[in-house]
């Protein structure tokens, strides 16, 4: 069995992958996947922290972290493809839909 500070290591390194990535690239679908990374870090805590105080409270939560990051998913890559086709970029420097 794996102790639970290595759990919590793995999971602040994978959060720290997942906000370089949305800081450095400059892709949509990069900054999506680093997005997905992180909300994948913060369930690994949770599910450490629910193991270590014998709860099934953490899992309950990570179990509708997953639905909301389905739906998030849905809503973005469609989100992403519809700028694609629209300007023929996913850079996030080059689109400027909110500029007004």
């Amino acid at each position: 069995m794996v102790p639970a500070p290595y759990h919590l290591a793995l999971s602040a390194v994978l959060f720290t992958l997942g906000m370089v990535g949305v800081l450095v690239r400059r892709s949509a679908l990069v900054v999506f996947m680093s997005i997905e990374l992180m909300l994948n870090a913060a369930n690994l805590a949770l599910v450490t922290f629910a193991r270590l105080h014998g709860s099934v409270d953490g899992q309950v939560v990570v179990f509708f972290i997953l639905v909301v990051a389905a739906v998030e998913v849905v809503i973005g890559l469609a989100m992403i493809v519809d700028i694609f086709r629209s300007r023929e970029t996913v850079d996030i420097d080059d689109v400027h839909l909110l500029r007004g």
